[in-house]
């Protein structure tokens, strides 16, 4: 079995105090576990009985469970757990710009674990298990470094490529990914950094050496500026920056602690020498019907929460549908109809789908307060609309 995750966000705290606290949180965690030992999947405490942890900690989640079904139990006493204890900052992004007088952003920058990034990862939800072959894949990646295994015998370069059409979450992956590196590298690392860079930004007529050198933590995204150039349709500019940043790709190797990022929604103009120095391709579509599902029912399961939908009423799990013979009965039948909705909802982005129940509130609810039948009907109806806009936009969605 995997090592499971129990993850730790303490309240914002002096360095000092928080590094006392770090300490101590492990010695309470254990109590805990000995009156809350069974769960099933995914867990997160809010509120506690020990005074200690009620002073100093915000929240207690377990997560990364390897679980073989959703009735499964987990006893945490018995488990391997890797405890990752945190705390985030609140300071949003501060951003740089190539010039001070210019509008265009050339970049934003995080320090990490940052509160606004906080629970993307766990929204972000694939048909395949993407996320956990990126931490894999990060991990070996640290793991020959610490070997120090001969990088001219076998070759990494920590350069990872998200590629797929637009609002598929790639972006929002490349976050979540950070964010979640800087968490289980907490006790590794005092703290992590996210840069994001605009590329867009790399090509404008304020383009100088400077920048270059923000490129030494994250790369966006990155066409095929070079093969433009030859056809004569790119600036010798273009070229210039498409190699200044390939020959920072082949430097940033030295440094074990640095992993490169980057997003494409045009795969067939990136340049053949970067797809060369990317360790790992993963195509990000749009989800499919079961991962639909699942993104609608964590929606409307924070409304239930919210009491925007109420009363609260039980929606089945697929697992849970699938053991029951997705066979029509009171107690299956909401659900049922949510999986309709969701097949319904196919060729929609994640994007998208995140918005469905906004606009079916907006749009079609009655009342402030529904009830989860009448949401479901609201739901359904947006779909259809989201649908017939798609077609007559003809094609994929736009980027928004």
């Amino acid at each position: 079995m995997n090592e499971e995750m129990m993850e730790g966000a303490n309240q914002q705290l002096s360095e000092d105090s928080f590094t006392v606290v770090r300490a101590e949180v492990r010695t309470h965690i254990l109590p805990l576990l000995d009156r809350h030992s069974l769960v099933t999947g995914s867990y997160k405490w809010t509120e506690f009985d020990d005074e200690f942890l009620r002073k100093n900690v915000e929240s207690i989640a377990v997560v990364d469970m390897d679980v073989l079904s959703v009735s499964e139990k987990i006893d945490l006493r018995t488990t391997n757990l890797c405890i990752h204890i945190f705390s985030l900052s609140d300071d949003g992004p501060s951003t740089l710009n190539l010039e001070e007088d210019e509008e265009l952003s050339a970049a934003n920058h995080w320090l990490l674990p940052a509160a606004e990034l906080h629970g993307i990862w766990e929204s972000l939800i694939y048909e395949e298990d993407i996320k956990t072959q990126l931490l894999n894949y990060v991990s070996t990646a640290i793991f020959f470094s610490d070997k120090n295994v001969d990088s001219n015998l076998i070759t990494w370069n920590r350069v990872v490529l998200l590629y797929g059409p637009p609002g598929t979450g790639k972006t929002s992956l490349c976050k979540a990914l950070a964010q979640k590196l800087s968490i289980r590298m907490c006790g590794r690392y005092a703290y992590g950094q996210f840069v994001e860079i605009n590329s867009h930004s790399l090509f404008s007529k304020w383009f100088s050496e400077k920048n270059i050198h923000v490129l030494q933590v994250f790369v966006e995204s990155l066409t095929a500026a070079r093969n433009a150039s030859q056809a004569g349709t790119e600036p010798s500019d273009a070229v210039r920056v498409v190699n200044s940043v390939l020959t920072q790709l082949d430097q940033l190797k030295r440094y074990p602690n640095v992993v490169i990022l980057t997003t494409s929604n045009v795969t067939e103009k990136i340049d053949s020498a970067f797809l060369d120095r990317a360790d790992i391709r993963m195509y990000i579509g749009p989800p499919g019907a079961n991962a639909i599902y699942k993104i609608y029912l964590s929606c409307l399961e924070e409304l239930m929460k919210k009491q925007v939908i109420y009363p609260r009423q039980q929606l089945l799990s697929l697992e849970e549908l699938d053991t029951m013979g997705y066979i029509k009965s009171k107690v299956t039948e909401l659900s049922l109809k949510l999986h309709n909705i969701a097949q319904k909802s196919a060729g929609l982005s994640g994007r998208t789908l995140r918005k469905i129940p906004f606009l079916a509130h907006s749009l079609y609810a009655k009342t402030s307060v529904v009830t989860v039948e009448t949401f479901l009907v609201s739901m359904e109806e947006a779909v259809v609309q989201q649908q017939k806009e798609r077609e007559h936009l003809n094609g994929p969605e736009r980027s928004c």
